[in-house]
């Protein structure tokens, strides 16, 4: 069973990852759960004065994250900070990993000056992904960088490049850029382990693991193709963003709604992946 929480105010900020795309719940703000209010819960659930914000939005690259979000979380004065952020810089075209690192690096720095526990993120391998293996090269100097800044302020770091379940396609959504709700429980049992907080989370069964003939494979690639990657670059080609009309899911200090308390909320069996 979760302990009480070691947490009274958690505050989560980056993109699409901790906003929760990819985690459906129509009863959240912007319809969403995700791994961030799965660890919300956990905190939250056992105390009668833990809060939780979540500031993040989908699409936002890692310059956008600190210049909306740092501030307004330093105002809220947490004592836990998570942060994710980079890897819509790493996908672009051109990408100057340096000046990003070091733009991150004073974001990280800002951040643990407010006594916070601080907790970041190493970026996924992609060297099973015949899709994203172009960039590995990136993803890994990125993630060197990220260590280097989590050494220097003493951030705690999820090494999400070591998570090799994650190779796995049932953990992620149909459009193959976004953690599906196995992914997202998953990572919030990383996140409260990395954490040191006692909690009763389980990963969520997985559907049984198909083998597509190669014309059904075609045929999910030429779908996948349609649905998720042209809009994708549509909105890269046209200089817009999924999150442009998209506020923070709680931008303030708060209680998780119809959360009770002395439990975490229940945990829904995922419906699978491809």
């Amino acid at each position: 069973m979760s302990t009480a929480p070691a947490f009274r105010r958690y505050v989560a900020l980056g993109d699409s990852f901790t906003e929760g795309v990819g985690d459906p719940d129509p009863t959240r703000p912007n319809g969403l759960r995700g791994w961030a209010d799965r660890v919300a819960e956990v905190l939250i659930g056992g105390s009668d004065d833990a809060t939780y914000a979540n500031l993040a939005i989908r699409g936002r690259k890692l310059e956008g994250i600190v210049a909306e979000q740092v501030e307004p979380a330093v105002a809220l004065e947490p004592d836990l900070v998570t942060i994710y952020a980079g890897a819509n810089d790493i996908l672009r075209p051109r990408v100057d990993l340096d000046a990003l690192a070091a733009t991150y690096d004073a974001a990280l720095a800002r951040l643990a000056a407010t006594g916070a526990r601080l907790l970041v993120w190493t970026a996924f391998d992609p060297g099973g992904s015949a899709i994203y293996r172009p960039v590995r090269g990136r993803f890994a100097l990125y993630n060197e960088h990220v260590r280097e800044s989590a050494d220097r302020h003493g951030a705690s770091v999820v090494d999400f490049w070591r998570l090799r379940e994650y190779r796995d396609w049932r953990f992620w959504d149909a459009d193959r850029m976004h953690m599906g709700p196995a992914g997202h429980q998953r990572m919030a049992i990383e996140v409260l382990d990395t954490l040191g907080v006692a909690h009763d989370l389980a990963p969520l069964d997985l559907a049984d693991e198909a083998t597509p003939s190669r014309r059904e494979q075609l045929r999910e690639d030429l779908a996948w193709a349609r649905t998720s990657a042209a809009p994708w670059v549509h909105r890269r080609l046209t200089g817009r963003s999924s999150g442009d009309t998209v506020g923070p899911r709680y931008p303030a200090l708060d209680r998780i709604p119809g959360l009770v308390l002395g439990a975490t909320a229940p945990t829904p069996a995922s419906p699978g992946g491809h």
